[in-house]
């Protein structure tokens, strides 16, 4: 599993990668705990768990995480949202994931997770955002005081799988002003359409809430147009399967040609944000349909076409990554350089949920960080 103290250097220039500025827009909190607090939370509460030491748990998850199916990979999340059901667990799980985000370079990261999991031991749905408000905002504080600079929204999450989607948007929209910053639906893609949640999105457009939408990880292109059509979304969740709309004409003379088709060409005109994440596509089987190997994911392809793609770690437990591990895995891959880097970090800090000024304010704090690199 990646650490902290792993240290990362883009080959030519040798730059830092940790150091550079980052924005994570596609990040579950659910899935960025630490393997000690875990522990420790679990044997607060007398949870079986499968491992006893930190090494050993993060070698479960990876192995669990590691199926090349969606169903089986969110099997993990029983453990990890099991000893997130008081304020007290979401709080110290928030703080502790602003501190690694930090650490790790990151300057804005939108934290998505869905409260309607955390109410088993008797939160409500307000004040388990709450908690993790204060967690977030501790984070921050805390970040600073150790020489980061790092702020933090919610992005807060329907399962697409229950009914509760409409109730959980106007939870998002009574915490708008108090940390939240958009609206999002996840679980199961294949069989559970955004279509479902037509009215919470319909809601939420009237209420001029920004939304991205789980589509195209493990769903094709229905999946996709119901996320932009009934959705409305301004991002897509993963969203590789949209390379299922390309078609690719290899001539004789060794050009390639590409013809999008009417999602895929809605989707780079409009400049909707794709919200990649190398590893966990691979484990998940997202990208199966071209491969079973880093070099194979269509981020590239969807790259080089115009797309605006952005890098993130989806769920840093699970794939045992970070940020910058994402970043080095995609260099390695596709030979990617520092000016290449900084595209995708001014892709996301355009696509964020946040006014002008301020992803305006992200973007000059990237060029900065890239310009000194």
């Amino acid at each position: 599993m990646d650490t902290i103290a792993t240290e990362y250097r883009l080959e030519g220039d040798g730059a830092d990668l940790r150091a550079l500025p980052k924005i994570s827009l596609h990040d579950h909190l659910d899935g960025g705990l630490r393997p000690q607090t875990l522990l420790e939370l679990g044997e607060g509460i007398g949870l079986d768990l499968p491992a006893s030491d930190v090494e050993s748990m993060a070698e479960w998850f990876s192995v669990q995480s590691n199926s090349g199916s969606l169903v089986e990979y969110l099997k993990t999340f029983d453990l990890t949202t099991a000893v997130m059901q008081t304020a007290e667990g979401l709080a110290r799980v928030a703080r502790e994931f602003v501190l690694d985000l930090a650490a790790d370079g990151v300057i804005y990261g939108e934290v998505r997770w869905a409260p309607e999991q955390h109410l088993a031991r008797g939160l409500t749905l307000d004040e388990a955002v709450e908690a993790v408000q204060a967690g977030l905002e501790q984070g921050a504080e805390d970040a600073r005081h150790q020489g980061h600079r790092i702020r933090t929204g919610q992005l807060v999450t329907a399962m697409r799988h229950t009914d509760r989607g409409l109730e959980i948007a106007e939870l998002a929209i009574r915490h708008r002003y108090h940390g939240v910053v958009g609206f999002d639906i996840a679980g199961p893609e294949a069989g559970f359409p955004p279509s479902r949640h037509r009215t919470a999105f319909d809601y939420l457009a009237s209420q001029f809430l920004p939304v991205t939408v789980h589509a195209g990880e493990a769903d094709g292109l229905e999946s996709i147009r119901s996320a932009l059509v009934d959705g409305r979304a301004l991002r897509l969740g993963h969203g590789v399967r949209i390379a299922e709309d390309l078609q690719i004409d290899r001539h004789d003379d060794g050009d390639m040609y590409v013809t999008l088709g009417p999602i895929a060409q809605w989707v780079r005109d409009r400049e909707i944000a794709l919200e990649t994440s190398p590893s966990s596509n691979l484990q998940t089987g997202a990208i199966a349909a071209w491969g079973d190997d880093l070099v194979d994911h269509p981020f590239d392809l969807l790259y080089q076409l115009g797309f605006r793609v952005t890098v993130n770690t989806d769920n840093r437990l699970q794939s045992g990554t970070s940020l910058t591990r994402e970043l080095a895995l995609l260099s390695d891959a596709f030979g990617y350089d520092l000016d290449d880097l900084e595209v995708f970090q001014l892709n996301a800090a355009a696509a964020a949920f946040l006014p002008i000024d301020d992803r305006e304010e992200l973007a000059e704090q990237i060029e900065d960080g890239f310009d000194e690199a």
